[in-house]
């Protein structure tokens, strides 16, 4: 795992891409490298920060030069030996042991046809001496960031947006559509830009740049494509695929330890692996006590330490009681977009602690959820065709009064079943699309006209077509259930879970893989139906049944913990001077963005119990950092 940046037709390239790469460090300790090359017809310069995990040796650090071909890669190559093994027999020569140096040669080899036989994690650039064009590409399901910032003949690129906005921001605008989609969903979906003309790199695709100013690409792996591929035709041996791209993922030739939450999925990886290698060990987190009651949550790692028993492996655990005023500031600069996912923080934790015992690599149980069918959202969306069965009056007159009065907290204690009803009926009478939507995003149509700048009506509306165009793309899937997990594997697992697990691991130079985003769970996912995914009550039913197999029952059958943090603790009365200091007289209220009163309300109903706004003053204080970040680095204001 690394950081990459570079320039292609760039006069002044070598002092960009020299100052993005100096403000990635912490993306690669291990090495730094940075090449020019220089022609009557071309300037490319390309960069890189090497955290070593394969082939550890100084042949392989990069910028990798051979017979003509640059590579500045991120990521990792699971397949890579089968690979290098055909790349061989066909008469190619190796230098290194590196899986690096096979994505240059299966370049050499196969060109953009390579991208759909590589199994792994990888944003890369490049560079073809002969042609004089430069080539970036992402891996299918988009683990590994590309930002990418079309400037004059020719394009500037970075594996994080602070990088970009370091060496251009006097350039640069933030785009107030990305601030109106940060707002909305608390992350920013992968086709809205925080920075306007500063994209990501689609997953999937291939992008090349060529000397006269044109370019070229393609879709090597389209989720939809592939989900109605697979829903047509049989399902597939859940239980041996994972078990096989949990295998693929320890390839290292480093240490790999595993994330151990006590949940099923971390629990599915982490047996899986420890069976390959039992000598692995585990990192869980803890809360302090009165944190977890104010939060109403589970206690994850009286789990975490059963399972650690179970398969006798060592078990580290980590204490979150963070100064979250200090933070929360450093967690804003990290997350590089303007996401506010506490979540976060126990990744960046978690790795610290790893990285502090000597641990490189992590496995993560990240994904199945979007996959299978495992967020509550997904079994609520279900649950509210039954519940419009309800008489209407009923539903209007009775439930809905009677919840709305309830409070969310009473005797400093956190009432999670009231905050659960009165999300649920903030969708329950809407239709598929929009009652999907309205299930995990934090503001309704409503909300967001009267709590932003009212000029910015016509960028909100534009924002819910994007969502709508995203969820209706649905490849003709017969069930609800595998409609709501392809959209979420196209929008929410790239937008915040993989975006935050990247930029929060970098941050403690930890590598965090994730067996279950790989192209062959994706592909097996799909060929399951809604119901066996969701069969009545049980939710992940499939995932569940192939576990019983690695796993103890006492942790497939307890209740869903979501990977939280004590998040309303926190708002109630880590940060009350940060919020009244810093966000209520801030700069997007002074810039019209937000709207003075009804921020003033979100806070008071939080404040006196009477709602649960927590998430929503979160992501806007974390906003409010963002955008003081983004213009004292010399951005425009949007």
């Amino acid at each position: 795992m690394c950081g990459v940046a570079g320039s292609y037709q760039q006069s002044d390239g070598k002092v960009v891409v020299n100052t993005m790469i100096d403000s990635l460090g912490h993306r690669g300790p291990d090495a730094c490298g940075v090449l020019e090359i220089v022609d009557p017809a071309t300037a490319v310069c390309l960069a890189h920060r090497r955290l070593s995990i394969i082939d550890l040796s100084q042949a392989a650090d990069q910028p990798l030069v051979k017979d003509g071909l640059t590579l500045s890669y991120n990521g990792e190559l699971y397949n890579y030996p089968a690979l290098r093994e055909e790349l061989q027999r066909a008469g190619v020569r190796f230098t290194t042991s590196s899986d690096t140096e096979v994505v240059l040669e299966a370049w050499r080899a196969w060109g953009p046809a390579c991208l759909e036989r590589f199994r792994g994690m990888f944003a890369f650039a490049i560079h073809d001496a002969r042609t004089g064009s430069l080539t970036l590409a992402r891996d299918p399901l988009g683990i590994k960031p590309l930002y990418v910032y079309p400037r004059g003949d020719g394009v500037v690129f970075a594996s994080e947006l602070k990088a970009i906005v370091a060496a251009l921001g006097p350039e640069l605008r933030v785009d107030p559509t990305g601030m109106i989609a940060s707002t909305l969903y608390y992350w920013l979906p992968p086709q809205h830009e925080a920075v306007l003309g500063v994209h990501k790199l689609p997953a999937g695709t291939w992008t090349e740049y060529r000397r006269d100013g044109s370019t070229a690409g393609g879709v090597y792996w389209d989720a939809v494509e592939v989900a109605r591929r697979a829903a047509e035709g049989p399902a597939v041996d859940l239980g041996c695929v994972i078990a096989g791209s949990v295998a693929k993922h320890l390839v290292s030739d480093v240490p790999v330890a595993s994330f151990l939450s006590g949940g099923l999925d971390s629990s599915i990886v982490t047996a899986l692996a420890a069976h390959q290698d039992p000598s692995i060990e585990a990192y869980t987190i803890a809360f302090r006590g009165q944190d977890q009651k104010l939060e109403a949550m589970p206690d994850d790692a009286h789990y975490a330490r059963k399972m650690a028993a179970y398969l006798g492996i060592k078990l580290h655990e980590i204490e979150i009681a963070p100064d979250i005023v200090d933070l929360l500031p450093r967690m804003v600069d990290i997350l590089d977009e303007p996401i506010g996912d506490p979540a976060a923080i126990n990744t960046l934790l978690m790795c610290d602690a790893a990285r502090a015992s000597g641990v490189k690599v992590l496995l993560s149980g990240m994904g199945a959820d979007e996959l299978f069918g495992g967020y509550r959202k997904h079994f609520a969306n279900l649950l509210s065709a039954r519940y419009r069965r309800v008489p209407r009056p009923l539903r209007t007159g009775v439930i809905a009064p009677l919840v709305e009065r309830m409070p969310v907290v009473a005797g400093g204690r956190g009432i999670r079943t009231v905050r659960w009803a009165q999300r649920f009926l903030t969708f329950a009478e809407l239709g598929e699309e929009e009652a999907f939507r309205r299930s995990y995003t934090l503001h309704s149509r409503d909300d967001l006209l009267g709590l932003l700048d009212p000029e910015l009506a016509g960028s909100i509306d534009g924002v819910l077509d994007s969502h709508r165009a995203v969820y209706s793309d649905d490849a003709g899937l017969a069930d609800h259930v595998n409609r709501m997990c392809l959209a979420d594997s196209r929008m929410f697992l790239q937008g915040l879970n993989l975006a935050y697990t990247d930029r929060a691991s970098m941050a403690a130079s930890t590598e965090v893989r994730v067996p279950f985003v790989d192209p062959v769970v994706f592909e097996a996912a799909f060929s399951l139906s809604g119901k066996d995914k969701i069969h009545g009550r049980v939710q992940k039913a499939a995932l569940k049944a192939a576990a019983r197999a690695w796993v103890p029952d006492e942790i497939i059958d307890r209740p869903k913990a979501s990977f939280g943090v004590p998040l309303r603790a926190w708002v109630t009365n880590d940060l009350g001077t940060l919020i009244d200091d810093l966000l209520v007289p801030g700069e997007l209220v002074a810039t019209g963005f937000l709207q003075p009163e009804p921020l003033s309300r979100l806070i008071a109903d939080q404040r006196t119990g009477r709602r649960d706004n927590s998430k929503q003053i979160w992501q806007l204080l974390s906003l409010e950092l963002w955008y003081r970040n983004a213009r004292n680095a010399g951005v425009a204001a949007a």
